[in-house]
């Protein structure tokens, strides 16, 4: 058996108000000029204006350039505002987008070329040879899980593929996970993020990768949102589903260090090709992904419907998805969301270049893919 390697390094606090405890955590550590990155809807909401009240004793400033899908120059924009202010440390406050962005702002900062260069499998990859600045995060969706993934997912701006900064170094200091924080969210982006949350855990766990560490996580992970994510969309102010939701969110980027599978592949081929929320793309593929998977791994199938407590074994599993898609607002194919035939090849020829699909349980060719997209169109 070979040698396998562990890690679960994160510092998380928890809990309703743990938004309130950055300040005094940042005065520990000596820091006294956070640069928050945030994206520019959140930068015009009370929610932060809220939390920026918790920041008096501080010396803050606000890089609210965020949007869509993060690019390298919203990345290198960041990180001229870090210079430009003298910031001391990063702030990271929003959905995965923001997230990912604030993450890598560091590097940028203070090394030189195009964030691109720093991914893992850029032809002239460039190191992390320097220290980064202190980072913590605070996520207000329950979805990506960014706030305590070591990897940082960059678009380029010309041909829109989605880039991989990979590091243990750009892993947040500290996650302040405020469940108060995604109270605001309307029902349609607290469904797409949560089924995000959802997808990462059942990938996670459904890949052959080694990891009985992550297994147990993305089990209890899809567990957790099988019993809350309905309530947490449809019911306002229910802090104890929002909570539950931020949980599996987290449980389910720990989870995926393990890996991802085919879902994740389409799903990134549909933002890079026509522009779709993440969290909504994983929603309209996971069906005919995860039927096509059932062969290849029927044991892990049956354990997820036990957790799920969907009843009738895989394809109960398969079926329950469906159901609650319908639950949560999320309906329609490909094509009701912008998807058109013509769009398949290029899909194809993304989602086979990802990585994502090279830990599905059952290997997925050019052709595969072709049935999936037009399958779910």
């Amino acid at each position: 058996m070979s040698l396998s390697n562990f890690s679960f390094p994160t510092a998380i606090q928890f809990g309703p108000g743990a938004r309130k405890e950055v300040q005094q955590h940042l005065q520990e550590q000596g820091l006294k000029r956070p640069l928050i990155v945030t994206d520019k809807a959140l930068a015009a909401l009370p929610v932060l204006a809220e939390f920026q009240s918790h920041l008096l004793e501080l010396d803050v400033a606000v890089f609210g350039g965020v949007f869509g899908n993060p690019t390298a120059s919203q990345v290198m924009a960041g990180a001229q505002a870090y210079r430009q202010y003298r910031a001391d440390c990063v702030i990271g406050f929003g959905g995965g987008a923001a997230l990912d962005v604030a993450k890598v702002v560091g590097i940028a900062a203070t090394h030189e070329g195009d964030i691109i260069e720093y991914a893992w499998d850029h032809p002239q990859v460039r190191a992390i040879a320097r220290e980064l600045p202190y980072f913590v995060a605070l996520p207000t969706t329950a979805g990506t899980g960014s706030e305590v993934g070591r990897s940082s997912v960059i678009s380029e701006d010309d041909t829109h593929l989605k880039r991989v900064v990979f590091s243990p170094k750009i892993l947040a200091r500290k996650v302040f996970a405020d469940p108060e924080l995604t109270l605001a969210l309307p029902p349609h982006v607290t469904a797409a993020t949560g089924m995000d949350a959802l997808t990462h855990n059942v990938e996670s766990y459904l890949s052959p990768a080694y990891h009985p560490l992550c297994d147990g996580i993305a089990l209890e992970g899809a567990r957790i949102a099988a019993r809350s994510l309905v309530r947490a969309v449809k019911v306002p102010g229910d802090i104890a589903a929002r909570s539950d939701m931020m949980m599996s969110s987290m449980m389910g980027a720990i989870a995926f260090q393990k890996d991802l599978g085919a879902v994740h592949s389409c799903a990134h081929a549909l933002g890079a090709v026509c522009d779709l929320h993440h969290g909504l793309a994983n929603a309209l593929m996971i069906e005919p992904v995860l039927a096509w998977n059932i062969e290849a791994a029927p044991d892990k199938f049956e354990e997820l419907a036990h957790a799920c407590r969907t009843g009738g074994g895989g394809p109960g599993f398969v079926r329950w998805l469906g159901h609650l898609k319908q639950q949560i607002g999320i309906t329609g194919t490909l094509s009701a969301h912008g998807v058109k035939k013509e769009h398949i090849p290029r899909l194809v020829d993304i989602a086979v270049k990802d990585i994502c699909h090279q830990t599905n349980p059952r290997p997925v060719t050019a052709q595969d893919f072709e049935r999936l997209f037009a399958a779910a169109l």
